[in-house]
């Protein structure tokens, strides 16, 4: 996805509205092709990409795609106007955030909240309820400091019970404990007025689960993020340990029905975040969620 926004900030990408416009799309395309044949030929020694062949599937697939094309912004703004509910979703984690994550160690993009916005056209004060989803444990997928990251038997527990296997990659994902600090800076740089925890269930077994309340940076203890990813990955993780709990959560529905020690866990996390829990996933089925506070409500 790098080089796509590369062309995008450049000026020089393709947009779906150029298939209204034969002659302009031929041209930038032309353009376009002369930057990456030269960066493909001379660079990877591979070989260059056809103009007329990329041209006509381009122009294929375009009929297709210019009946469903539209001014979705204004779409947004006559659904809001007429006060239907409209849910936007946002993708991968605040910390792979282009601007305010562990840059380098980032996806190409905004990836909080406030993407929303700059993404569908929609102004900041029209969205009132931002839902936070976390799971219950931490996971990076890749390369960038995790100070919580676990390399022993309770690392080995959470990636084998969650699964921790990219969907599109199948790469394993690095597993580590609740980092409190981390979500206290997520919770302020999206503005959540709610938060999902998933795979609660996972934590099934454990004796022992421990909660990243702070870092201790250069000797010194600190509840924030510090700048840069080559200071973060400096930081090492002050925890704090509470009791683990026997009883299976899987596919529980009520919030009560939940073993004591799960819901005192729970309950730590929304003091330590400050955000309050409003859905709890229980198992990978839709059903298995407790719903203590629809965002729609």
């Amino acid at each position: 996805i790098g080089p796509a926004y590369e062309d995008k900030v450049s000026r020089r990408g393709l947009r779906a509205g150029d298939l209204f416009y034969p002659h302009l799309l031929e041209e930038r395309l032309r353009d376009l092709l002369d930057l990456h044949n030269f960066v493909l030929s001379q660079y990877y020694k591979e070989k260059p990409l056809d103009f007329q062949e990329e041209l006509d599937k381009l122009c294929r697939i375009g009929e297709e795609i210019k009946p469903m094309l539209g001014d979705v912004s204004g779409e947004l703004h006559r659904l809001g106007d007429a006060g239907a509910p409209v849910l936007y979703e946002g993708a991968q984690g605040a910390m792979l955030d282009i601007d305010h994550g562990t840059y380098p160690f980032v996806t190409s993009s905004n990836t909080t909240a406030g993407g929303a916005s700059a993404g569908s056209g929609v102004g900041l004060l029209e969205f009132d309820y931002v839902l936070g989803i976390t799971k219950a444990y931490s996971t990076r997928v890749g390369n960038g400091p995790f100070p919580t990251e676990l390399f022993d038997d309770v690392g080995k527990h959470l990636s084998s019970r969650g699964a921790e296997f990219g969907a599109t990659t199948g790469r394993a994902r690095r597993c580590g404990w609740f980092d409190a600090v981390l979500m206290r800076r997520s919770a302020k740089l999206n503005s959540l007025t709610g938060l999902c925890l998933t795979k609660l269930d996972v934590l099934d077994g454990l004796e022992t689960i421990r909660i990243c309340t702070a870092y201790r940076y250069r000797g010194v203890e600190i509840d924030t993020i510090p700048i840069g990813a080559e200071a973060y990955a400096e930081c090492e993780p002050v925890m704090e340990e509470m009791p683990g709990w026997t009883d299976s959560t899987e596919g529980v529905t009520d919030f009560d029905a939940l073993p004591e020690a799960a819901r005192n866990y729970i309950r730590r996390i929304e003091g330590l975040v400050g955000v309050p829990v409003h859905i709890l996933s229980t198992g990978p089925d839709r059903r298995e969620t407790i719903v203590l506070h629809h965002p729609f409500d």
